[in-house]
């Protein structure tokens, strides 16, 4: 999701809540401590230099359980931290502590945003002989699947 989605969303909520991926609510006295832009320039396994910007959230709680951010006090903050920082309408990532520090997606479902899970890849798999996924076909729906004299499958 990003930063002009998230802006559009809190605009239209009363009060503000991030579900965890198991189901469960980020505890509703959080703070977001800090919002970032953070520039990744690396190279990847296959030699290819590249460089990614992601904007960045980061929720914690404390015993502090009489705090409740507020929507548009989040707008505020967005909009302090974009002037400041010179934010672009990036992707927004989202950090927030579980065993150790975890990075999420950021994604919307109309009541709660909703932190997703996010996975590691190889940029450059047809450098490093990894196949290409084929896709997954059933047999069921292949029609004349059974090779018959004259049928033109061979």
């Amino acid at each position: 999701m990003k930063l002009s989605e998230v802006k559009k969303h809190l605009e239209q909520l009363d009060t503000l809540a991030f579900q965890l991926p198991n189901g469960t609510l980020v505890p509703e006295h959080f703070h977001v401590t800090e919002i970032g832009k953070i520039t990744k320039h690396f190279i990847d396994c296959g030699g290819t230099v590249r460089q990614e910007e992601v904007i960045n959230f980061q929720l914690w709680n404390a015993n502090d359980y009489n705090h409740r951010l507020h929507p548009e006090k989040l707008v505020h903050i967005i909009e302090l931290s974009e002037k400041t920082l010179g934010l672009n309408d990036a992707e927004i990532e989202v950090e927030y502590q579980g065993e150790t520090i975890q990075k999420f997606g950021l994604d919307f479902d109309g009541t709660n945003f909703q932190l997703t899970t996010k996975q590691t890849d190889c940029l450059a798999k047809d450098n490093c002989g990894i196949p290409a996924q084929k896709p997954k076909v059933k047999l069921s729906d292949l029609q004349n699947a059974c090779c018959t004299p004259n049928n033109g499958c061979c």
